[in-house]
């Protein structure tokens, strides 16, 4: 991946790396000349050996800038298509599982840290090639001196080897326990420091028993890092101390030989420069070949998510999706969660006519959003089928199922975009059409809100981006009232509730349109407006709605109450109520709100 991402700056960042191991080699043979022409007396040739160091130094100084140079660049360009694999493959997940398992998004998070930074592999493979180029250059010098040194000094370095293997694994193994912890970390510091909690952290003292909570999850991961750096210490500490005893038996043994007269001035000087240079370069290739490894533990954890499947069953003979004529049947579905989970839905047999408005109603838990994930092919029935005009929609890729539908969620998501953008994401084919988003923020009643935010549909709905930011650093050092004229804007909970709705009218062209809670943020008024143009837009096509306004509902065409996953309860409004059953009685109950003279009903169910 890395050498697909950046080829020529590969090969450029390892001949530099090369050069840079050669040169330590080159100026300890030019060290040594130099020490024995003094002692010889053989000053003829002293000026060209100075100035070949001089040319070496340049030449090593000029290689670790363009190493690090290009270093970065390898990493900026291997991150790039790294993040660009990594997201891809999670943007082609089309079920919701994964996203809900706490493994996956543990496995997710160190994902995200490798491709983060995999050029580091890189760097591991150029330092190992680095130091074998050191230790090639200076066994030659050892060996001549003393063969059995050599042997012993290289000898050295396999137990260290296999010792920082093994902690590498280690090291490894511990970063998966602690994920859980890291996570949750995370989870409570942007709980602290985003505008979505601020208010209700402040109203309720919640500071500081976030932070404390962040806090012990800090210390549990640290304690766990904590213990895994002391072992290394140890360890590491114990490997210096006999590679330093090695060295410095190899130091005592030739100075004793040079008293003799059986070194040189400049053999001594070679046996202290390469002993060095060769205990510190097999050192280089011991950690990077177990930072190497240590990463590509790590990575394993990037390829298994961008080879992973998909979490939904690809169907064997794909068929087309023809446009709407019959209607959607729900045949006998049942469906939980997990296998350890209960069942959120219990044989669910349900019609939804073309062309018809049915509404979705019951208690909370009841399964209706449920029904709605399930019609959307993000989840597949454990049990039973959805046919779309007879064709099971297992056996339809999901991206055309889901071109079919339009949706508004009653979670929707508020995108920290601008507000033509947040329109247009309900159907990307609109993003360069102001045309169709003025229409669609029209029909949703947003419009005028829009138009008069600073920069209209360009206004940013957040604060927590600039706008722009060339704009804002240039006017950084000018006086501010605290919020700078650039900032964006945030919308109420009624606006973001309209302009999710735009998103809806955008794709009201569409064979099924689903509504879950479509107006549980608006005002009583804007309400009626919005379901007047709902109304409208549900005439003639097919539509599922859910709500727990039950006024808002009674105009469907068909009303389907769900208690306990299934269907107790089916007909018109006028007929619910002269079933007097579960409907009636929630009907009553809500009326009774609203109206002194009418009484809840059902009072001894």
């Amino acid at each position: 991946m890395v050498w697909r991402a950046a080829p020529a700056h590969v090969l450029g960042y390892m001949a530099a790396t090369l050069v840079g191991a050669a040169t330590p080699v080159a100026l300890a043979w030019l060290t040594k000349a130099v020490l024995d022409g003094l002692a010889h007396g053989r000053t003829a040739a002293l000026l060209g050996l100075a100035v070949t160091i001089a040319v070496v130094t340049t030449v090593a100084a000029a290689a670790a800038h363009a190493t690090q140079y290009l270093r970065g660049e390898v990493d900026r360009r291997a991150a790039l298509r790294a993040k660009d694999e990594l997201f891809a493959a999670v943007t082609r997940f089309t079920g919701l599982t994964r996203f809900e398992s706490p493994a996956f998004l543990d496995r997710l998070r160190l994902a995200q840290q490798s491709a983060a930074n995999p050029g580091r592999l890189v760097d591991t493979a150029t330092s190992t090639a680095r130091g074998a180029v050191t230790v090639a250059g200076f066994v030659g010098s050892l060996a001549v001196i003393s063969p059995t040194f050599t042997a012993l000094v290289l000898l050295s370095a396999v137990p260290a080897l296999l010792i920082e293997l093994r902690m590498s694994r280690q090291r490894v193994a511990m970063l998966w326990r602690i994920g859980p912890a890291e996570r949750r970390e995370v989870f409570y510091a942007q709980l602290m420091s985003t505008a979505d909690a601020a208010k209700e952290i402040r109203l309720f003292g919640l500071g500081d028993f976030l932070r404390l909570r962040m806090l012990a999850e800090l210390r549990t991961a640290d304690a766990a890092r904590r213990r895994m750096d002391r072992r290394e210490f140890v360890v590491q500490a114990s490997l210096s101390a006999v590679s330093a005893s090695v060295v410095g038996a190899g130091l005592v043994w030739t100075i004793l030989a040079a008293g003799r007269g059986e070194l040189g001035v400049g053999d001594v000087a070679m046996f202290v420069a390469a002993s060095a240079g060769v205990q510190a370069a097999l050192n280089v290739m011991v950690s990077a070949g177990v930072m190497a490894y240590e990463q590509l533990l790590t990575f394993r954890h990037h390829v298994e998510v961008v080879s992973a499947g998909s979490d939904l069953p690809a169907p064997r003979d794909p068929q087309s999706l023809p446009a709407l004529r019959r209607g959607i049947e729900l045949r006998d579905v049942w469906f939980r969660y997990g296998d350890d989970h209960p069942w959120v839905l219990r044989g669910v047999d349900l019609f939804i006519p073309n062309g018809s408005t049915v509404a979705l109603v019951g208690l909370n838990g009841a399964g209706k959003s449920t029904l709605v994930k399930l019609l959307c092919r993000f989840y597949d029935p454990t049990r039973g089928a959805i046919l779309w005009d007879g064709v099971d929609i297992r056996d339809v890729p999901p991206e055309t199922l889901r071109s079919r539908i339009g949706a508004v969620f009653q979670d929707f998501v508020a995108y920290e975009l601008t507000a033509a953008d947040n329109i247009a994401v309900g159907d990307l084919s609109a993003v360069e059409d102001g045309t169709r988003i003025e229409r669609a923020a029209r029909e949703a009643g947003v419009h005028d809100a829009l138009v008069a935010l600073p920069r209209g549909y360009d206004t940013l709905l957040s604060r927590e981006f600039d706008p722009d930011p060339e704009e804002s650093s240039e006017a950084e050092d000018a006086p501010t009232s605290g919020v700078p004229s650039s900032s964006g804007v945030l919308l109420s909970g009624g606006q973001w509730q309209r302009l999710a709705l735009a998103r809806a009218f955008l794709r009201s062209d569409q064979d099924l349109m689903i509504l879950d809670e479509p107006s549980s943020g608006l005002d009583p008024e804007a309400e009626y407006e919005i379901h007047t143009r709902l109304a409208r837009l549900r005439s003639g096509r097919t539509s599922v709605v859910i709500s727990h306004r039950l006024g808002a509902v009674r105009e469907a065409d068909r009303i389907v109450v769900l208690a306990d996953g299934r269907v107790t309860e089916e007909g018109t409004h006028a007929s619910l109520l002269a079933d007097d059953g579960t409907y009636a009685r929630l009907f009553t109950r809500q009326a009774a709100g609203y109206r002194d003279d009418v009484q809840p009903t059902g009072a001894a169910r």
